[in-house]
């Protein structure tokens, strides 16, 4: 896709190594992966229920609020 082989893959590896160390990289690693669920969800437009029924309670609440 990039046109990126194994030695730059590994290049990049190693210098995201000595950036963020060891400790780190396996918390960006997952960090990156629900980023990327995420967004993938949210392209293509699916919903949880949670979402839908949040939305519908938020809203009821904005109705309750307007008759002063």
């Amino acid at each position: 896709m990039f046109g990126l082989g194994f030695q730059e893959l590994l290049i990049i590896l190693i210098i995201a190594l000595i950036v963020f160390g060891p400790g780190k990289l396996p918390q960006i690693g997952s960090g990156l992966g629900k980023a990327i669920r995420d967004f993938k969800k949210g392209i293509s437009g699916d919903e949880s229920e949670e979402g839908a029924k949040g939305e519908k309670n938020a809203k009821k609440e904005d109705s309750k609020e307007l008759p002063r």
